[in-house]
């Protein structure tokens, strides 16, 4: 009997250990599977992706977020893109995965963490203009192309820096500091939505807002390796941002590829014609629902007609210009490659410089400010007109401002020059109808910019060719044509950008052109000093960011309006 038990006893403890061998191979498994299960990888991440990986069941809302919140982080130390996390945004991806629990995945956006430029009105966060005496500016109302967002499922992360008050493209301001090109350190990355530029050039979000008054969706796509959108005036309202011009002011999305860039444009263009904004109210009806991503594939290049501006080079070499006559130069042969034919359009009217003087920005910027101000739907501790927010000391005027700062003072639109400068903009507008028609063109393309961004420190972004669509409001899509010869400060070089400027709501041409373009030629790349992961941590609730302001270069001074 004891033999017979002993035997017993030893299968019993063998089937035990077998058993809790069994079991702990199977703990192991679930939980590599819940780390494999719960992980997104955001470095050059897509709206497509973030969608993908959802329905897989790969991830969760909550963890898309983390992710880019940890890249945040990490790399923003480095370039001082970002002013302020929404600290709402986890408990929105917590809806968001409640949602999904349920099956519920709908919204084109679903999911999908964006940056605002930090002149968007978005509740839960400040509106400042990345300026010190509009920190306490709290809105309790979405602007319109915000609330389309929310609407679609997209996830509000945070706000962006920009050139203080989005009127100049150095992108330095009191309350963010100076805000560093990812791809060259010394340089500036365009404004003024250079924060918007940098931190989506460096997979901070799937793309982002930017505002557009003379350049400035433009120039920080065109200097970080971006792509951007400027729409028809009109066509998204602006409804809740704060303004400059009522006659110039455009908004849209900077996003790293087409696609996602004609979703983002989608979801804003959707608020439709808006009582709070009268330019949409101009719109035609066949330019409204129009899903921007529908025929981004049709058709080629092939047989298209594109005009090249002449007037819009700086035809002189040098290290700063000559990285951009190439890069246009070998866009042009690969254009003609495709089989489109190049135009040379060198009418004297089409004159960035001559163009500028049409810019009516100093007539209109005092007046809208002020309404903007006394807006019921804002709180908090803030000035309340132009005149308070610039004797209050805490702004940022680049010197090379002064005087437009001090026009700005005293002017309005019932001042000779604004009437002068509507009817420059009308015959402008009328030449380029005419340049269309009469050369049979489908695009006109020129750089962004004659020259390399400029440095940090530098009087003004100098060089910008925007001027053109920002008066007359036509679309314009921008697109990277490459890159500057390698050096110590930018290992990959310093990105180039192009302009392809369309006919009055013909964005869906531009997008298709573009989409060809960036496909067939593809000349993305992630900064080389952020392409690796982020270590994804578990956040109980969103991290404060506290902008660089020490980056702020000394020849700028803080509350000065003279040189005196």
């Amino acid at each position: 009997m004891g033999f017979i038990a002993s035997v017993t006893d030893g299968l019993l403890q063998l089937r035990l250990s077998t058993t809790a061998w069994v079991l702990v191979t199977f703990l192991l498994q679930a939980l590599t599977f819940g780390a494999q299960a719960d992980s997104f990888e955001p470095l050059e991440s897509t709206i497509e992706s973030v969608r993908a990986a959802l329905l897989a069941n790969s991830t969760t809302c909550r963890t898309v977020v983390s992710s880019f919140v940890a890249r945040i982080e990490t790399f923003n130390p480095a370039i001082n893109a970002i002013v302020s996390l929404n600290p709402d945004a986890l408990a929105a991806a917590d809806e968001l995965d409640q949602r999904l629990a349920a099956g519920d995945s709908a919204g084109k956006l679903f999911c999908v963490p964006i940056l605002l430029k930090d002149n968007y009105d978005a509740v839960g966060t400040n509106t400042t203009g990345s300026s010190i005496a509009l920190a306490g500016n709290r809105p309790s109302v979405d602007a319109s192309a915000v609330k389309a967002f929310r609407d679609k499922g997209a996830v509000i992360l945070g706000k962006t820096n920009l050139h203080e008050m989005a009127l100049e493209g150095l992108s330095v301001s009191s309350l963010g500091g100076q805000t560093i090109n990812p791809y060259d350190h010394t340089r500036t990355p365009g404004g003024s939505s250079g924060g918007t530029g940098a931190a989506i050039a460096t997979s901070f979000a799937v793309f982002g807002t930017g505002t557009d008054t003379v350049n400035s969706l433009r120039s920080p796509a065109s200097a970080n390796n971006l792509v951007s959108v400027r729409p028809t005036r009109g066509l998204i309202s602006r409804a809740g941002v704060l303004p400059i011009s009522f006659a110039q002011d455009s908004i849209g999305p900077i996003a790293r590829n087409i696609p996602d860039l004609a979703a983002a444009l989608t979801v804003m263009a959707s608020v439709g014609n808006d009582e709070a904004d009268n330019a949409t109210l101009l719109v035609p009806p066949e330019a409204r629902d129009i899903d921007y991503s529908q025929n981004l594939d049709d058709g080629s290049l092939t047989g298209l007609r594109i005009g090249l501006l002449d007037g819009f080079w700086n035809h002189t070499e040098s290290d700063e210009t000559t990285p951009v006559i190439d890069a246009l130069a070998s866009t042009v042969d690969f254009l003609r490659s495709q089989g489109v034919e190049i135009i040379n359009v060198t009418e004297s009217i089409y004159n960035a410089t001559a163009i500028a003087q049409l810019d009516v920005q100093q007539y209109e910027f005092k007046e809208l400010m002020n309404n903007y101000l006394s807006s019921q739907s804002l709180v908090g501790d803030r000035p309340s007109t132009w005149d308070e927010v610039y004797a209050s000391g805490d702004f940022l005027v680049i010197p090379a401002q002064y005087s437009f700062m001090n026009n700005c003072r005293s002017s309005s639109t019932a001042d000779p020059g604004f009437a002068a400068a509507q009817q420059g903009i009308a015959d402008l507008k009328a030449a380029i109808n005419e340049t269309f028609v009469s050369n049979e063109l489908d695009a006109v393309i020129y750089p962004e910019q004659k020259n390399l961004v400029v440095k940090i420190g530098s009087p003004t972004q100098a060089g910008r060719n925007g001027i053109l669509a920002a008066v007359t409001g036509v679309p314009v899509v921008t697109v990277p044509v490459g890159f500057s010869p390698s050096t110590e400060e930018a290992l990959i070089g310093v990105p180039i950008g192009m302009e392809i400027l369309g006919l009055p709501f013909s964005e869906s041409k531009l997008l298709n052109i573009a989409n060809h373009f960036t496909r067939l030629r593809p000349l993305r790349k992630t900064p080389a000093f952020a392409n690796q992961s982020a270590q994804t941590g578990s956040y109980l609730s969103m991290p404060r960011i506290q902008p660089d302001v020490s980056t702020i270069p000394q020849a700028y001074p803080l509350g000065v309006l003279s040189s005196q």
